[in-house]
């Protein structure tokens, strides 16, 4: 039997890499492009221990051309739309690149898929960002909450995930978008709350840290697990019809109440070294997240296996192993 070929971008960040792992599992071939580095370990270290599984190539979602040989060459099965400036709150610093990647960047591969390979599925990886601080009477966001995004991250995924629709409906195309809410992991990277609380706890319980600055402590997220997400993006191309849903947990939690379980579970109080910075606090707060996940589980059976406690045991694990060894080279970052 022939094997599927997948294409992903952003194969190199943390949803990209647990996806890769799990379409090889699934006996996929799985081709990515990465934009180059002048460290080339930087390109790749989420993705090292898959080198003679993947097939890599340079692109970039701004270069067209790089897009159309691209996939030309592979003619993919399924492809996997997943880079992007991903950080909301860099997106005020930066919102020209987030607008020209996060936006542009959707309807250049869409163009490519379109042209030379309109069979294949398409997935474009949306986000809850899209909502803003808009929900539904119930407290929840679902599929048909109003979209009204507070920064220029959110602006900008709104755009692909319109496109998107628009290119499946005027075009016929298979494509489907998956509205992800936060999603983590110890892949995470260290700049994004989750993974900046728990690395930053560890290195304070070794000595290595004294506090810990942080922003709004009163955000309120959705957090779930990527490996249980990316299983999510490979059940919602493979659905009989293309269509948009809701990945979460449908549950909640503070930034504050993040901090209290991660710092008690290594025999600390949080508020003996959490200390706030205006410098972290987005200019247009983004105050609340919950998502309604009933649409996914009800059609493909998916629900996660990791709560919001086992996913951050884990990342307290990953740290704690680096840190906790004097001869491991992580302690001298």
């Amino acid at each position: 039997m022939k094997k599927k070929k997948a294409f992903i971008t952003g194969i190199a960040g943390q949803d990209g890499s647990y996806l890769s792992e799990h379409l090889i599992d699934k006996e996929y071939e799985v081709y990515g492009i990465l934009r180059r580095n002048s460290i080339v370990e930087h390109q790749r270290n989420r993705i090292f221990h898959l080198s003679s599984s993947v097939k890599l190539d340079y692109g970039d979602m701004l270069d067209s051309s790089s897009l159309e040989r691209t996939i030309r060459q592979i003619k993919p099965d399924e492809i996997y739309n997943l880079a992007a400036q991903s950080h909301v709150r860099i997106s005020f610093d930066v919102p020209q690149f987030t607008a020209q990647t996060n936006a542009l960047g959707v309807l250049n591969i869409l163009e490519a898929f379109r042209s030379n390979c309109p069979n294949a599925r398409f997935y474009q990886a949306s986000s809850s960002e899209m909502f803003g601080n808009c929900m539904d009477e119930d407290g929840y966001q679902r599929e048909t909450t109003r979209m009204t995004p507070t920064s220029p991250y959110g602006c900008a995924k709104v755009f692909g995930y319109n496109i998107a629709r628009n290119y499946r409906n005027a075009y016929k195309l298979f494509i489907c978008n998956g509205i992800l809410f936060n999603h983590e992991s110890p892949r995470r990277g260290s700049n994004f709350v989750t993974n900046k609380v728990v690395k930053c706890a560890v290195k304070i319980k070794y000595g290595l840290e004294k506090q810990l600055v942080l922003g709004n402590l009163d955000a309120y997220r959705d957090w779930g697990h990527a490996k249980d997400y990316v299983k999510a993006m490979n059940m919602i191309i493979n659905y009989d019809k293309p269509d948009d849903f809701v990945v979460a947990t449908g549950i909640t939690h503070s930034i504050r109440e993040l901090c209290t379980y991660v710092f008690e579970k290594l025999g600390m109080d949080y508020k003996d070294y959490v200390v706030q910075d205006k410098r972290f606090f987005r200019p247009d707060e983004l105050k609340y997240l919950k998502g309604d996940s009933s649409k996914i589980k009800q059609a493909l059976g998916w629900k996660p296996e990791y709560a919001f406690e086992t996913l951050l045991d884990e990342m307290i694990q990953f740290w704690e192993k680096i840190y906790s060894d004097p001869s491991c080279s992580e302690n001298r970052l």
